[in-house]
């Protein structure tokens, strides 16, 4: 191995977003899943062939999905008796742990003889160009060379090893050679990345990170907060007086919880006791560190409001709802500061002036979304008491990735700090970054549990911007990690117990194309714990019993997944080292509700290839009604006749069919997790200016001409949507009109044709009128006429209402 090119202290990286790079024209992608034979747990998996692993297969280890991967590692405990610089006559220790030409360095101590870091280096195994470690105690110095106080060496090769789970090597006392003397504790093994250590450690793989880049390049497990809604049930008010004593007011109420802030409709009657009861919902996160702001508000002009009362409520004073039992009202005094007073007096005498009729509660019975409702990991109420046992183990083993392409420059050349970020359900984990390589191997492994098989994991690829602890980008604005590419896997599409090991294309779509960023490498297994309740939890609601039984509207549910998600983000943000935000609201899919002509016209053709298989059939029919193929019109002709002589054999003859099918497609089931698909996307045929439709700004930052241009296309591609719901609504319509004698001549015609059929229908035997139906409508071409029937000549006659549209 190559060692990564040292820095000198105090250097800076010199580090330039140069975005991601161009294959060369004419290359072509690979956009395909790619099946992989890693060596997993270390040794050769017995059915790495087939993917599949018996109970006697299973290794003892928790990274069994990994890669083996050794690493020498050192804890440096502390330090004891150093003696004091002959210059300053003060110690401000520090230690340098040197392998070859990787360094590890302690933050440095100001004057103590006795120092502890407690700090634990880990070198890989690969990268090893040296026989012999040294960790060498050093003075820092203000001015000139540090100066050092003492060494101590190992020889590689009487290092032990340790295996988890065997117990921590215990440190020990090691005296200083040379200089100044002193002791040192430390404990020196060899181990793998199943070690306790590994999360903590600096890393060799990481070598030019120093400082607070240190944290920012470690694996970390992150939970998201614990998501409420706060319905707040604005009921009424009482002794609502305006400053203008003349006039009534027009009342409205405004709820305010952190950045959320909601309205009630301003009462319909001008009154001093107004009435609503509306209901106001937000989202909140424990704990609950803000507040809920109520003030009562008079609209005294369109463009003027103001405050009549207002009060402040801490979210604990509430109750926790789990279920719609109904919950107690309360009447809350409004503060209110008395007319006409002066601003000192406002400051000391306050007076209730009105008061409010609230009923508030934190529901626990929902599930507050925070993810894209088509690729949702969790489905679970807020409330734990409601959770039912997990029914499957998910085990990721997140391997490495391949040819990642560079996202910035450093140091005259182009590099990339990868790092993976997976999230299922409430657990969110990050791998540690991997510097200034595009073929990073992480081999973490991570564990979850499974309450829903309809769920989906989601893994994303980012590019680490903050390895210089903070540097700032271009034009003053905070660095923001690059995102390289995302993978989603839903667990319904693998199979348990069998291990799936692949390369995902990690693709993205930029204002220039789509493009494949690299590939990650996966094992993935899902391990079923109980069959029985598997196959239960399908035949249950998706989400909890309250969403069905006090449902929200459309836009609440888009509304409250966007404060759900600036929620997660922040507190995520708040973690050390913080999980970013650019980072969530990529994995959370926050601009999945924005427009794109781009997925407008892939959710199009989704939905023409769901109607290509009647189509299919209508043709097949129609084929079989002109007598195409005179054979098989001959034995659809039998088939018909036999099901009416016997109808008890139509639904088993329809089910046994489906059976059938069933076990021929069989043959023909995937046999690989789902990718992202360019071409499901419509991602590789888009048009350049639809890509930058697409990623042009909310609102736009566009000029008025391309605007224009844009807002044209808009309107004819939404006429023509207008003119497929009007014909829509039309036919409908005039199903209405049947009976609803618009048309009275219309509507006549149809009331008699219904007597007489309903008395020919109860005259006539079933079969004889389903025999007289059918054989009509598959009789030979020489008796059908070219000209619409008369049926179709009716209804085509019956109105609409659409002559009564502007």
């Amino acid at each position: 191995m190559i060692p990564i090119k040292r820095r000198q202290r105090g250097a800076p990286v010199t580090m330039h977003s140069v975005g991601p790079q161009v294959h060369p024209s004419g290359q072509d992608e690979d956009y395909n899943l790619r099946e992989t034979q890693p060596q997993l747990g270390g040794e050769p998996w017995p059915n790495a062939r087939r993917g599949w692993m018996t109970g006697g297969e299973r290794f003892t280890s928790t990274h069994d999905l990994v890669e083996q991967m050794f690493y020498l590692y050192v804890r440096v405990v502390k330090a004891k008796d150093l003696h004091r610089s002959t210059l300053t006559s003060s110690c401000d220790p520090y230690v340098e742990v040197k392998l070859g030409n990787y360094k590890g360095r302690t933050k440095h101590i100001e004057k103590k003889t006795n120092p502890e870091w407690n700090q634990v280096y880990a070198f890989s195994k690969d990268r090893i160009q040296s026989s012999v470690l040294e960790v060498i105690v050093k003075d820092k110095e203000m001015l000139g060379r540090d100066e050092c106080i003492g060494r101590v060496a190992f020889d590689l090769n009487e290092v032990p090893t340790r295996v988890p789970p065997d117990s921590p090597l215990a440190p020990q006392w090691y005296r200083l050679e040379d200089r100044r003397g002193g002791d040192i504790m430390l404990a020196v093994w060899m181990g793998t990345q199943a070690d306790e250590a590994f999360s903590e450690a600096w890393h060799s793989d990481a070598a030019t990170v120093y400082g607070e880049g240190v944290f920012n390049a470690r694996s970390k497990v992150y939970l998201s907060p614990k998501l409420w809604y706060l319905r707040v049930n604005v009921i009424e008010a009482q002794d609502v007086i305006p400053s203008d004593r003349n006039r009534l007011p027009e009342v409205f109420v405004k709820a305010q919880m952190g950045s959320q802030v909601l309205k009630t409709k301003i009462c319909p009657t001008r009154t001093t006791t107004p009435l609503w009861n509306e209901d106001l919902v937000f989202v909140a996160a424990e704990p609950f560190e803000e507040k809920l702001t109520i003030t009562v508000e008079d609209r005294v002009h369109p463009s003027k409001d103001e405050v009549l009362g207002k009060m402040i409520l801490p979210l604990t004073l509430f109750e926790k709802r789990l279920d719609h039992r109904p919950v107690h009202s309360r009447w809350f005094n409004l503060e209110k500061f008395g007319f006409g007073m002066m601003e000192a007096d406002r400051r000391n005498e306050l007076k209730f002036s009105s008061r409010i009729h609230l009923r508030i509660c934190l529901e626990g019975g929902y599930h507050v979304l925070d993810e894209s409702t088509f690729y949702s990991s969790d489905q679970r109420p807020t409330a734990r008491q409601l959770w039912k046992q997990p029914i499957g183990v998910l085990e990721v083993g997140i391997l490495g990735a391949q040819g990642l392409l560079p996202m910035k420059m450093r140091d005259g050349h182009g590099s990339t700090d990868a790092y993976c970020v997976a999230k299922y359900g409430q657990k969110w984990v990050r791998t540690r970054t991997i510097v200034d390589t595009h073929s990073p191997k992480w081999n973490e492994q991570y564990t979850w549990e499974v309450y829903d098989p309809c769920s989906v994991i989601t893994l994303g690829v980012f590019d680490n911007c903050h390895l210089g602890g903070g540097e700032k980008a271009t034009a003053g604005t905070a660095a923001r990690d690059s995102r390289i590419g995302k993978v989603r896997i839903r667990l319904s599409t693998l199979e348990a117990q069998r291990i799936y090991t692949h390369s995902y294309p990690l693709l993205v779509l930029h204002t220039h194309g789509v493009k494949k960023m690299g590939e990650l490498q996966l094992a993935v297994r899902f391990t079923s714990l109980s069959l029985a309740n598997m196959i239960y939890i399908y035949g249950q609601p998706l989400l909890p019993k309250m969403h069905y039984l006090r449902p929200f509207t459309v836009n609440q549910i888009e509304s409250l997944r966007y404060q759900a998600m600036n929620i997660v983000a922040e507190r995520l943000g708040r973690a050390e080292p913080p999980l970013r935000k650019e980072v969530v609201e990529y994995m959370l899919d926050v601009d999945s509700n924005m427009w794109s002509m781009r997925r407008s016209k892939a959710n199009f053709f989704r939905i023409m290839s769901l109607f290509s298989g009647i189509i299919t059939i209508g043709q097949w029919f129609s084929q079989v009604c002109n007598w195409k193929s005179p054979i098989t019109s001959v034995l659809v002709h039998i088939l018909f006749l036999i099901l009416i002589c016997y109808p008890e054999l139509i639904l088993p003859t329809l089910f046994l069919y489906m059976f059938l099918i069933g076990l021929w497609n069989y043959r023909f089931r995937p046999r690989n997790p789902p990718h992202m698909d360019t071409k499901l996307s419509w991602a590789e045929a888009v048009h350049p200016d639809e890509l930058d439709e697409e990623f042009d700004t909310f609102p736009t930052s566009r000029p008025q001409d391309v605007v224009r241009m844009r807002y044209d296309k808009l309107r004819s591609v939404a006429g023509r949507i207008q003119t497929v719901v009007a014909d829509i609504a039309t036919q409908g319509e005039r199903f209405h009109s049947l009976l609803s004698w618009r048309d009275t001549r219309a509507t006549s015609l149809f009331v008699v044709f219904s007597l007489c059929s309903a008395v020919v229908l109860y005259a006539t035997p079933p079969k004889v009128v389903a025999m007289v139906t059918g054989v009509y409508y598959l009789r030979h071409p020489k008796f059908r006429s070219k000209l619409p029937s008369v049926p179709i000549n009716f209804f085509k006659r019956l109105p609409a209402r659409t002559d009564s549209m502007l």
